[in-house]
């Protein structure tokens, strides 16, 4: 049996440890700024405090793009080479072409050498399917079997966000200016759902940002409840910028999750640039439907 590498775009979003302790090779995204020429990767020649500077400065949100074939085959070529089948997921399809682009790259390498998952999320919602690939792997499983239960598990991956300001949503062209104004002005604070593969509004909650936050908070422990969660890997992961939400919700999830399997982690470029800083969220995958 072949040694397996597994390879995630830059918006799963994991820790450095979780990223190291897997040996996961990451992808970087493109970012972008209206009148800049630059083409700057995710993570790697920017980062997220850089891209809110640039926002601030410019009033423009910056523009993502997927990786293009020819990066895939780039990154697959050298481990082919070295004799890995490769195991790669990313941001799903409805919301980037990159999946899509793994895809076509893979069909230029030997069939049954690469395996392509569309996730069907973003941030660490995909997170935590490369967790579970990593855990298979360790387990012996080879990169068809991998595959086969990671498909099982789409669906069942439950992400969820609170987003502070409609800014970044609005000038990005993701909602109306009536809309902005409304909310604001009504101090509604949106979470948002992964829902069939679309970041969708889920509820929308009046009052302090923290009614959103244990909006998110009530539905863990209601899955709780149905003993609906698996508790080997829980994310909380955020834009930055927070005043606090992160811990709280630490605490509040921590007697619940056994030691070692909840996660603080921090949104990149591609994510931040979408929802704005001050976005946070609770992952994690259900037991079942």
């Amino acid at each position: 049996m072949n040694k397996i590498k597994i390879i995630a775009d830059s918006t799963v979003d994991l820790s450095a440890d979780i990223i190291k302790k897997y040996g996961i090779d990451i992808v970087p995204l493109h970012v972008s700024f209206p009148g800049d020429d630059a083409d700057y990767l995710d993570g790697v020649t920017i980062d997220r405090n850089i891209v809110y500077k640039k926002v601030n400065e410019s009033g423009n949100t910056p523009h993502t793009g997927a990786i293009n074939v020819a990066e895939f085959i780039n990154y697959f070529k050298k481990y082919i080479d070295e004799g890995y089948d490769i195991l790669f997921t990313g941001i799903g399809s409805t919301m980037s072409s990159t999946v899509n682009n793994a895809l076509i790259a893979s069909q230029e390498f030997p069939e049954g050498r690469i395996e392509i998952v569309d996730s069907k999320n973003l941030s660490t919602g995909t997170g935590l399917l490369v967790v579970k690939m990593g855990d298979l792997r360790n387990e012996g499983k080879n990169v068809h079997e991998i595959v086969e239960e990671i498909r099982r598990l789409v669906p069942l991956v439950s992400a969820k966000f609170c987003i502070n300001t409609l800014t970044y949503l609005y000038k990005g062209g993701r909602c109306s200016g009536m809309t902005m104004v409304v909310a604001h002005m009504l101090k509604i604070f949106v979470v948002a759902k992964v829902i069939d593969g679309k970041l969708t509004v889920y509820k929308k909650p009046r009052g302090h940002y923290i009614k959103a936050v244990d909006v998110q908070i009530d539905e863990f422990m209601h899955d709780l409840k149905d003993k609906n969660i698996d508790l080997s890997c829980v994310f909380i992961t955020h834009s930055g910028y927070m005043d606090g939400e992160d811990k709280y919700i630490y605490d509040k999830l921590s007697p619940f999750v056994p030691k070692g399997n909840l996660h603080i982690t921090e949104a990149g470029c591609v994510v931040s640039s979408h929802c704005g800083p001050k976005t946070i969220g609770i992952l994690y995958i259900l037991n079942h439907k």
